[in-house]
């Protein structure tokens, strides 16, 4: 788990622009300039496994443009659809579309976002608890 006070502080480095300056991880992987996983890509995303998963199945569907997050304006609203098309098909190729899985969106340090980098995570494989976190 990462503590809160290195979250934030990924963060302030974001909103300086510090993390420009040393590039974004996920845009490499989009453009295979970083090793992944890739379980599936097209024109607009990518989907690859996460390295850190909290569940038996943890993929992660980013887009290939970069978006920091949803904050950011997002002018291409069916980009955000097709993502989660894309992770109900992750889902079902995994076959965990059955038994359940959880789609999540972080939003900044203290939702947990450590990437930022828009990127929807599936989660399954386990018994999932509520509320999350």
């Amino acid at each position: 788990m990462i503590p809160l006070a290195v979250k934030k502080l990924v963060f302030y480095a974001y909103k300086k622009g510090m993390v420009k300056m040393l590039g974004c991880i996920f845009c490499q992987v989009a453009a295979r300039e970083k090793p992944a996983t890739l379980l599936y890509e097209d024109d607009q995303c990518v989907a690859f496994q996460d390295i850190n998963p909290k569940a038996p199945v943890h993929i992660l569907v980013i887009p290939r443009k970069h978006i920091s997050s949803l904050n950011d304006e997002i002018k291409d609203e069916g980009l955000l659809g097709h993502l989660l098309v894309v992770a109900g098909r992750m889902a079902r190729e995994k076959s965990i579309d059955r038994s359940g899985f959880r789609t999540v969106i972080n939003t900044n340090a203290e939702a947990g976002q450590t990437v930022f980098h828009l990127h929807v995570h599936v989660l399954g494989g386990r018994i999932m608890a509520w509320p999350p976190g």
